[in-house]
């Protein structure tokens, strides 16, 4: 996000999930990313993640990136399994001024080793490769020569939005970057993905994020308990405003609303792609031949 201009929301998250198994499962071991990050512009106030069956064993932890993960093993059979992870978070209100070297051209915010060597991971390929030549091309219509870093990016990140469909359960967790590029449709997920390729492609530090993004009901209608979802957008890196600050900051894009970060976007973790990051993954020992997975998501503001 791009500064603060003093203004914050607070929110209550839920997020439930409940795999239902045909058979007792006799082990499981889990990983979540289900803690909010805790850095300037946004702030952990609570937090608690309930798992039920009660694990017999559990540990909080970072990653690479700084992102909490929280381990779990439940040895008592069961047949189903519920994690529920509840936080409260304050967001602040980005500043949308562009200036420094978000106003610059943006070849000048490709990372170094001497400008941003942190940053320098993001703005490698990944493998296998999602960099195509189709790709570069998309991305080098919105990425001309000289162009401000902050009109450039606007303007793929519109391009994205209008081009390719939005269209739940048209992909996986494993879709590719070529396949959507083929299809022109996806979800969330999807659009991030492609947005972090195109910048990458260029020589630009990108990173997915994963959090939520609070909404509010239509005038007149009653807002509905459980029904938000997880959310996932991309961020783009701006190197430091001189030479003695190498770390730089991240400026959030979300392709699938066609707007950048805000206030109403809450930030649970970030890597390189989905696969650093995914909510929930884990092992289970069972002889069930069939397994259910139902997810429950409320997002609601608290008056701070």
């Amino acid at each position: 996000m791009i500064g603060g201009n003093g203004c914050a929301r607070r929110y209550r998250l839920e997020h439930r999930t409940t795999y239902s198994y045909t058979a007792g499962v006799s082990s499981s071991y889990g990983r979540a990313y289900l803690t909010p990050r805790d850095f300037p512009g946004q702030r952990l106030l609570a937090h608690g993640i309930h798992i039920d069956p009660v694990p017999s064993d559990r540990s909080v932890g970072s990653d690479v990136y700084g992102n909490i993960t929280s381990y779990f093993h439940v040895t008592a059979e069961h047949r189903s399994l519920v994690i529920t992870g509840e936080s409260l978070v304050e967001v602040d209100a980005p500043d949308r001024v562009p200036s420094g070297p978000a106003a610059e051209p943006w070849e000048q915010a490709r990372p170094t080793r001497a400008n941003g060597p942190l940053a320098v991971e993001f703005a490698l390929d990944l493998y296998p490769p999602e960099i195509t030549s189709e790709v570069v091309a998309y991305a080098a219509e919105s990425l001309t020569a000289g162009r401000p870093l902050l009109d450039a990016v606007a303007e793929l990140n519109s391009r994205i939005s209008a081009d390719f469909t939005y269209e739940s359960g048209s992909t996986t967790v494993s879709t590719g970057v070529a396949d959507v590029f083929e299809a022109r449709s996806g979800v969330c997920q999807d659009f991030a993905r492609i947005g972090v390729a195109c910048l990458r492609s260029h020589g630009l530090a990108a990173r997915y994020v994963s959090g939520y993004l609070a909404t509010d009901p239509p005038p007149g209608k009653e807002r509905m308990v459980g029904v938000d979802a997880t959310h996932a957008w991309l961020a783009v890196w701006v190197p430091g405003i001189d030479q003695y600050d190498r770390t730089g900051r991240w400026i959030d894009i979300d392709p699938t609303n066609d707007q950048f970060g805000d206030e109403r976007y809450i930030t649970v973790a970030w890597g390189r792609d989905y696969a650093d990051v995914p909510p929930l993954r884990g092992i289970i020992y069972t002889d069930a031949k069939q397994s259910t997975i139902t997810v429950s998501v409320d997002v609601s503001r608290v008056e701070v």
